[in-house]
């Protein structure tokens, strides 16, 4: 775990096991890191990633979760701990890398115990976008995380979660569910 602080507060990105599949990861608020892992993956900025946390506190400051309505505020909560990722209104404070060409961010709350434990040590949301090349499909090893991306750079082992699908994407605004 001392890697992966040493990482998140440098600046640089991670990879890690997420409910369904690797994740890369970075502290949403470094552009340096964040923008690394756009380049590995050849993803456009544009697209905006997901925010994962150990529990709703973690994620209020780029959120502005009153904007939405209560029903879909308390559906979101009743979802969580789990493989839900709700849109939210996004805060001031929620960087254009983390949400892209958005209002809205993409937050979970996750039951994964080891992505908990890594959101408790940094009290922070962290970054989450499946640890795949554009067009390849997302790592569901170590072994695979380092074949895509090469060895330097941090791979935190672990297991993955019980999911097979990656996790179910909802609009909170209007409820829509956009991957189901």
């Amino acid at each position: 775990m001392q890697k992966f602080e040493h990482a998140f507060h440098h600046h640089q990105c991670f990879a890690y096991p997420t409910e369904a599949v690797f994740g890369l990861g970075c502290d949403p608020l470094s552009e340096t890191a964040m923008l690394e892992i756009l380049r590995l993956k050849s993803r456009p900025v544009e697209k905006g990633v997901i925010l994962i946390a150990a529990n709703f506190a973690q994620l209020k400051p780029f959120v502005q979760v009153d904007k939405l309505p209560a029903l879909s505020q308390q559906k979101a909560f009743d979802s969580w701990p789990g493989p839900f990722t709700w849109l939210m209104p996004k805060s001031r404070l929620t960087p254009d890398w983390v949400s892209g060409d958005s209002d809205l961010v993409a937050v979970r709350v996750t039951d994964h115990p080891l992505v908990k434990e890594m959101c408790e040590r940094v009290n922070s949301p962290i970054v989450s976008t499946s640890a795949n090349p554009a067009s390849l499909d997302p790592a569901r090893s170590c072994e695979q995380v380092r074949a895509y991306f090469g060895d330097d750079f941090l791979v935190i082992d672990g297991v993955l979660g019980e999911q097979q699908t990656p996790s179910t994407i909802i609009n909170g605004l209007t409820l829509e569910t956009l991957r189901a």
